[in-house]
């Protein structure tokens, strides 16, 4: 059982939903990320996904578009957020998603790039821009279950799609709650419900929803549907509006616990 399998068996013998986060690996600069990083799994992240910055990522809103640029004009790279990853996996047992679009993995080489993230401790891979179809370059390298390819499902997916896309989905399936970008206002949990429950029968992997979550009251709501909340833009907005401060990353330290306090006993 892998470290992703092992979370979700934990959280559901203990009544809670996994609090997944996003951050941009090298945001605001390397060190101050990883001191960001380790702090919020230390203090309750569940699962932690790590962006790989890119220059063009059209599925993300200004906030995390921003991040990117941050960390990039920092010099941080595919190789760099490998390098990242390796040193955090020391720190903690927690889950490690790299969040990436493809375009910067083929760069780096696609076997390459699998081998790398399963020696640095990566437990799974989510590409923004890489449906099913188009996967097999990727996932003709897997060598069994080392690193988990998990899979978006939109909100105006249909049925028969859920069901071809989980199909050959790993360790969770990440359901946007909305159209649109990262960080864009807004949650309807009547839709988020109903989409959750044309899901169910098409998979028994856990699903975890995203997009558009950022208080503990949308936490709360998405936690009692579903068995992740995934938040992003929440966790780049308070980076960006504290940027000076020494204590940066005892804020995302303190902010993880007061999500991670709202999706306990919603089950």
């Amino acid at each position: 059982m892998n470290r992703i399998e092992e979370t979700f068996k934990r959280l559901k013998q203990k009544n809670e939903t996994a609090l997944v986060g996003f951050v941009t690996a090298g945001d605001p600069d390397i060190s101050t990320s990883e001191r960001i990083i380790t702090g919020m799994c230390k203090s309750g992240l569940d699962i932690l996904e790590l962006g790989i910055p890119f220059s063009d990522p059209t599925a993300d809103g200004p906030v995390i578009q921003r991040s990117s640029a941050r960390a990039l004009a920092q010099g941080v790279n595919t190789g760099k957020v490998i390098e990242i990853t390796a040193r955090i996996r020391k720190q903690t047992q927690v889950p490690i998603i790299l969040f990436s679009y493809y375009n910067p993995i083929h760069a780096y080489g696609v076997a390459k790039f699998y081998h790398d993230a399963v020696v640095a401790g990566a437990d799974g891979v989510l590409v923004v821009d890489l449906p099913p179809e188009e996967s097999e370059e990727m996932t003709s390298q897997s060598q069994g279950h080392d690193l988990a390819l998990i899979r978006l499902l939109a909100p105006t997916t249909p049925v028969e799609r859920m069901e071809y896309i989980a199909a050959s989905a790993k360790g969770f399936l990440y359901m946007v709650s909305k159209t649109g970008v990262t960080g864009s206002d807004g949650l309807d949990t009547e839709a988020i419900r109903e989409n959750i429950r044309r899901l169910r029968p098409c998979t028994k992997l856990p699903t975890c929803v995203g997009f558009g979550i950022s208080t503990t009251e949308d936490v709360a709501a998405v936690a009692a549907l579903a068995h992740g909340v995934v938040i992003g833009s929440a966790f780049e907005q308070l980076i960006e509006e504290n940027l000076d401060d020494a204590g940066l990353d005892r804020l995302l330290a303190q902010r993880v616990r007061t999500y991670k306090a709202a999706t306990m006993n919603v089950l």
